[in-house]
């Protein structure tokens, strides 16, 4: 094995390259993993306006999403050996270095990969599963019976989003444009909605949960459509001091959801998958070395699920 790796870097200004890399070595507790795949996601573009804070290592390397094989454990690794598969979300938020062939973190940001399941497929994975999991489990703790509205549902994390509300036994509505209505009924969407002919806050009715992936007038419209005691959770923003008054004036709980790593959730939704309860959807795989074009489609939020880097 060299010492050095591919990686995609932070170019300038604000663009991708391709670059030689020293290879990192796990310490006591990590694991080292040769990436087979990298999921993409928006926050992988949106963070590169972060280049040179506390989150970036050197050299700065984007992507948080990882699938591929352990190649070495560190000292006082029991979870995993040489060899095994595993997928996970490491370090989030700060620097996991998912576009380049090799990425070391501790073991418990990992889970084995579900059985079967492809690299590209474990790699879209992560982030958007364990994002919904403690945003609609962990957060929400949603029921069964209960009413969960989930924005940009055909999305990265909307169409996991919905599948783990189904498994919760929940009616799911959400948002999309007409031509993925069918999609959303094959994940199992109740009640798909339109944004583009109707507002949503006047079609969607006595809703428990709203899951925010969009933001802006989007926070206040949703509080709308919320039941008294019901929770609206975003994803992409922060609670401010007028959309919280707002809702405890209703008699709503408001909150964002940051995702951590998570190696307990991530064991429970590769369960779910083995069981045929949740499927990614990947839109496009690429190899790495057209990073940059991923992040172009993807910022033009007419992906339908996820985008995926072939690494290895």
């Amino acid at each position: 094995m060299t010492n050095t790796m591919r990686a995609i870097s932070l170019g300038d200004p604000d663009g991708l390259v391709e670059i030689t890399a020293t290879r990192p070595e796990p310490l006591p507790t990590e694991i080292l993993v040769k990436v087979h795949a990298a999921g993409v996601n928006p926050t992988d573009w949106k963070s590169r306006r972060t280049a040179g804070s506390k989150l970036w290592s050197d050299p700065p390397i984007p992507g948080f999403d990882v699938a591929g094989v352990v190649e070495e454990v560190g000292f006082g690794v029991t979870l995993f050996r040489p060899g095994d598969e595993v997928f996970g979300m490491p370090w989030f938020p700060r620097q996991a270095g998912a576009y380049a062939e090799y990425v070391t973190a501790p073991s418990r940001h990992f889970a084995r990969t579900p059985a079967g399941l492809p690299f590209t497929d474990a790699a879209a994975l992560p982030l958007v599963s364990l994002t919904a999991w403690q945003a609609l489990v962990d957060t929400a703790d949603i029921q069964p019976g209960q009413r969960v509205l989930i924005h940009a549902a055909a999305g990265g994390v909307g169409h996991v989003a919905a599948q783990i509300a189904k498994a919760r036994g929940a009616y799911v509505l959400g948002t999309a444009r007409a031509a993925k209505h069918d999609f959303l009924r094959g994940i199992g969407v109740d009640e798909p909605i339109d944004y583009t002919a109707v507002d949503f806050a006047a079609a969607a009715r006595d809703v428990d949960v709203v899951l925010d992936t969009i933001g802006g007038d989007y926070a206040e419209r949703s509080l709308r459509v919320l039941r008294p005691g019901g929770t609206y959770l975003s994803i992409v923003a922060g609670i401010d001091d007028g959309l919280s008054a707002a809702a405890s004036a209703r008699g709503l709980r408001a909150a964002f959801v940051l995702v951590e790593p998570d190696h307990g959730a991530l064991t429970e939704i590769a369960a779910l998958v083995e069981r045929g309860d949740l499927t990614v959807t990947v839109d496009a795989v690429l190899p790495l070395a057209d990073a940059a074009k991923a992040h172009e489609l993807g910022a033009s939020n007419r992906t339908t699920g996820k985008l995926v880097l072939r690494v290895s």
